[in-house]
């Protein structure tokens, strides 16, 4: 996942910008951008932030810049913004996308006489540049903003900002929010709409999707109206949102605590204490022991002052390390206890599997484990959720494959998707014997679209049950 923001002032923007910017600093884990427009004309810079956080790396640059258009970003993959000379004229680009059709859209464009891409360090072609490329197709900018938005099969969401001012235009599907907010003489947008209010910012309206705008000091002007269709990422409530963040109008800790009451009702187990997994857990669990009237407690803390995202680094075995090394015991809490703990979801059950071992060495006499959502059987097709080879990595699907001797179709997928289904509970029973719970009971997918509260129509499923 990426985040972004942009501003149009009629003041210098470089404040607001670098701290609106470092709010969305829980979305990204590799590269940080800045670029503005001013007296000066462009500036630019980008900084590798994989082992220090955003503010730090443009500290210096912050005291150097200036200028009253500015857009940046958190990237958890490729450098940028990037500076861009067409016929369109000069101007930085920044984008959340992930382009599943990049080898057929780099095809087309060779054709039309496209010369070359820069690859990146791993070899692949930055996405940023390729969308870049696809809008340089159009004779003017809102038409190739639109084309990009068309052609990407996937997601795509784009600030394009020129020396007039900032396009902002969301994914055609809604897969990501864009939010635009107002203070006099400015206009922001930005990814989460929390990331403006400390700044000064009210909101001012969600894009819809495919909408595209201009912001000036002065307006925010639709250029392109939204479309009818949504499929606005659910994940964004149960895990990706920070808990100040809302979506469509639901607040995102909200979703979160109406998640947990969800679980409780559903419940059979009377543990101890009710406990989450930091940090997107802890909201759904307080909504369990809030329904349930379990006492909420904290079994373990998570240190943050040194490592502040738990899969920073890009190497997995790392990164379960590292996770592991964040959370410290309050083994009083613990010991002969049995505890209920609510994470945000099981991905490939590495982690989880080694917090229940580290609670059982405290002295936890049960842990019962209730993910707040329901079994991911199909690597995420619109967000980079995760950037696994394969759908193999999925614990489920490991599973599954084991449970079917390797012959595993669409249809039997769909079953293992019902949670009325005997292959559903066979699952969730191998998936518990594999990770030492003592019991396992995933969020039903209907409850947790009911947690949201919004059509379930405008909703993305697709990690579920493979619904498009």
């Amino acid at each position: 996942m990426s985040g972004f923001f942009g501003v149009a002032a009629k003041q210098d923007c470089v404040f607001d910008l670098f701290f609106g910017i470092d709010y969305h600093s829980h979305l990204g884990t590799r590269r940080g951008g800045i670029a503005v427009y001013g007296e000066r004309g462009f500036d630019r810079s980008i900084h590798n932030i994989e082992n220090s956080p955003f503010r730090t790396k443009f500290d210096k640059e912050i005291q150097e810049m200036s200028g009253t258009l500015g857009i940046g970003c958190i990237s958890d993959y490729e450098p940028q913004p990037l500076m861009v000379r067409s016929h369109h004229g000069t101007y930085a680009l920044t984008t959340i996308s992930k382009i599943n059709n990049i080898d057929e859209l780099t095809t087309i464009l060779f054709e039309h006489g496209h010369s070359h891409f820069l690859e990146m360090s791993g070899g692949d072609i930055n996405a940023t540049e390729l969308v870049a490329a696809l809008i340089n197709q159009k004779e003017n900018l809102i038409e190739g903003i639109q084309y990009a938005l068309d052609m990407v099969d996937g997601s795509l969401s784009i600030l394009l900002m020129t020396s007039a001012g900032i396009y902002a235009a969301r994914d055609k599907h809604g897969r990501t929010p864009v939010v635009i907010g107002r203070k006099a003489d400015a206009f922001c947008a930005s990814f989460e709409n929390f990331a403006y209010k400390n700044l000064g910012y009210t909101d001012y309206k969600e894009l819809g999707p495919g909408e595209i705008v201009i912001l000036t000091d002065k307006n925010c002007i639709t250029l392109v109206h939204p479309g009818e269709e949504m499929k606005i990422c659910t994940f964004l409530w149960v895990y990706y949102g920070y808990p100040s963040s809302s979506y469509e109008g639901l607040s995102v800790e909200q979703m979160r605590y109406n998640c947990g009451a969800k679980m409780a009702k559903r419940d059979h187990v009377k543990p101890d204490i009710v406990a989450g997994v930091p940090d997107s857990g802890i909201a759904h669990a307080i909504g369990y022991a809030n329904e349930s009237g379990i006492p909420f407690s904290r079994p373990f803390i998570k240190y943050t002052p040194t490592w502040p995202r738990s899969f920073m680094p890009t190497i997995q075995s790392q990164r379960n390390l590292i996770a592991k090394m964040k959370l410290i015991a309050l083994e009083d809490l613990i010991r002969d206890k049995s505890l209920l703990l609510i994470d945000d979801s099981i991905v490939r059950g590495t982690q989880l599997r080694e917090t229940t071992e580290f609670l059982y060495e405290s002295g936890a006499k049960e842990v019962h484990i209730r993910p707040a959502c329901p079994p991911l059987l199909y690597g995420c097709k619109y967000l980079n959720f995760s950037r696994s080879s394969s759908e193999m990595d999925l614990i489920t699907r490991r599973v599954i494959d084991r449970l079917e001797h390797g012959k595993v179709q669409d249809d039997i997928l769909k079953e293992y998707a019902n949670p009325e289904s005997e292959k559903y509970e066979h699952m969730v029973e191998e998936i518990r014997k594999e990770l030492n719970f003592t019991t396992l009971r995933f969020n039903r997918l209907d409850d947790m679209l009911d947690a949201v509260g919004i059509d379930k129509c405008k909703l993305c499923t697709y990690c579920w049950d493979g619904r498009e």
